[in-house]
């Protein structure tokens, strides 16, 4: 039985999807598990992790513009201390998922034809994001 971990420090450019499907693959297969579960996990409260489609970039502008109408800024939050973007990415990461788990199956992640591993960033400017890696199998 293995049971191995890392971490991922992965920069986002501001808004939007990082995807960090191939980081993630390729960590895993130097793992030499056939059989098991990654579970991944992002040390923040403002970016969140999701599984979307990697093959049409209109999915991840959509996807965007979509949070950015749920959940503007300046929509009178308490919280403000470290500028209007903050609270909204709070909320944002609230609604969507901070771990995933993905079974490996045959050594690879058994993900899907369209898709991607994404760190899905909340915040205006760039930030270095850190996502715990865990194979057991």
């Amino acid at each position: 039985m293995i049971n191995t971990n890392t971490t991922l420090t992965i920069a986002t450019p501001g808004p939007g999807l990082v995807e960090v499907t191939d980081e993630v693959s390729n960590w895993v297969a130097g793992q030499a598990v056939a059989n098991g579960l990654l579970t991944l996990f992002i040390r923040h409260t403002s970016a969140s992790l999701t599984i979307q489609e990697n093959a049409d970039p209109d999915v991840q502008a959509d996807l965007l513009a979509f949070f950015r109408h749920l959940v503007p800024e300046g929509a009178g939050y308490r919280h403000d201390a470290e500028g209007p973007d903050d609270m909204p990415a709070h909320i944002k990461a609230a609604l969507t998922q901070t771990s995933l788990s993905i079974p490996i199956m045959g050594g690879r992640l058994a993900l899907g034809t369209w898709q991607g591993i994404y760190v899905f960033e909340h915040r205006a400017r760039p930030h270095r994001r850190e996502v715990a890696l865990n194979v057991v199998g």
